[in-house]
């Protein structure tokens, strides 16, 4: 790979891990989405013309930052659009190339936070407000969004444009709450949290089963929500991540190939961020106040303390479902219940509440559901079933290793005759 190769190769991986990051600092800077992503791209496009020849700096995000606030304020003075707050960003003469440091890198570090606050607001739908942050904030594309509210691709989009109407003909500004205003839009910004996390545990399509970057972006937000307004959902929050990205290294093989949760090496889960996660669910569900994420890294942690599948606490795990569907009853949570059941009470039991989750509907065209009957149904010898699950869970796959699994239990139960 030549010099400049390898440097916008650097550039592009610079531009998946900290894009969101540095549009989330332009927002604030420059005041509206608009501005900021025109301010972002500006930015990228002069790091890929100069930093091949000059090399790239030392801390690139600051760099950008630096680079897209000269930027903008020089195409704001071009539209003649200038006000008092326009001035207050910065001097008015031509930017300097290279710019300069942008500021202190520590107080960056929680623009992403603040965003999402600013962007969950109450005034717009839930659903709207959070569909917004994702794909604006967050990076999450339309498709990925859908998956994770289970819905289709053009529903996320229709809500994504009224929010933005919606934000523009009520000329709503984007300004960061005061403190008072915080706790009213947390249930908000944990959601998007742990939506943002779940694209990077399970990534809906790709060649990679796991997106670290945004796991590790969702810890990182989690951990300065904690500390800006502690809560017992946020630690429980927080738990959950940590106990489930704490399997990252076992989750494939060292050829990318699926390694389903059963057949995990166990002695290569991070103990570490298993201990950190078990104290935090403990001081979540002592406080009294637990929810929906405590509940469920209560049952994360569970499944962490077991040496292995045999011995896991089957029935504590379907109690704390019990629990969890009383709070929140969705069809996604009657699944993971009933594959939970089967470890209890047998794959029998299990498949019937899997086919009766089926038949009522919700999930028909969710992955997991007819990935898990077919496991059941394989457990239990029924090949032609579950030939029948797996060839239906294979039309939903968009992501190369789950397409590989599927396709090897395929031919498994193609050639034990089904």
């Amino acid at each position: 790979m030549t010099g400049d190769a390898a440097a916008r190769a650097r550039i592009d991986a610079i531009y998946r891990l900290e894009s969101r990051r540095v549009l989330a600092t332009l927002i604030r800077l420059l005041g509206g989405f608009e501005a900021a992503e025109e301010a972002l791209h500006e930015a990228f496009a002069a790091a890929l013309d100069q930093w091949p020849r000059v090399g790239i700096p030392d801390n690139p995000r600051a760099w950008l930052v630096a680079a897209g606030r000269f930027r903008g304020i020089d195409a704001m003075r071009r539209r003649r659009r200038f006000d008092d707050a326009v001035n207050q960003l910065g001097e008015t003469r031509a930017p300097a190339w290279p710019p300069p440091q942008a500021p202190d890198i520590e107080c960056l570090a929680d623009d992403h936070l603040r965003l999402l606050f600013t962007c969950c607001r109450p005034d717009l739908p839930a659903d709207a407000q959070i569909a917004l942050t994702l794909r604006e904030v967050c990076g999450l594309t339309t498709e990925e969004i859908a998956r994770a509210f289970l819905t289709r691709a053009p529903t996320i989009a229709q809500r994504i444009v009224r929010a933005k109407r919606h934000i523009r003909e009520h000329r709503i500004p984007y300004e960061v709450p005061a403190l008072a205003e915080l706790p009213p839009r947390r249930a908000a910004v944990l959601r998007v949290i742990y939506l943002v996390f779940n694209e990077g545990y399970s990534a809906s399509s790709g060649a990679d089963r796991v997106r670290e970057g945004l796991c590790d972006e969702a810890i990182r937000l989690a951990r300065l929500l904690a500390e800006l307004l502690p809560d017992p959902e946020t630690d429980g929050l927080l738990a959950l991540m940590l106990l489930q990205h704490a399997r990252r290294a076992a989750r494939t093989s060292a050829s990318g190939d699926l390694v389903l949760l059963a057949a995990q090496d166990r002695t290569l889960w991070d103990r570490p961020y298993i201990a950190e996660g078990t104290a935090l669910v403990e001081r979540a569900l002592k406080s009294g106040g637990a929810g929906p994420y405590a509940l469920q890294a209560a049952i994360a942690a569970l499944h962490a303390e077991s040496p292995d599948e045999a011995s896991t606490d089957w029935a504590q795990i379907v109690a704390l479902y019990d629990v969890l569907l009383a709070m929140e009853p969705s069809p996604v949570v009657r699944l993971a219940r009933a594959i939970a059941v089967a470890g209890r009470d047998g794959p029998a039991a299990g498949r019937a509440l899997v086919e009766a989750i089926l038949a009522a509907g919700a999930l028909a065209d969710y992955l997991p559901a007819h990935s898990a009957r077919g496991e059941l149904c394989r457990r239990l010898g029924d090949h032609e079933a579950a030939l029948v699950s797996y060839r239906r869970a294979l039309d939903l796959a968009r992501q190369a290793p789950e397409r590989r699994f599927l396709e090897q239990r395929i031919a498994e139960m193609t050639g034990l005759g089904a």
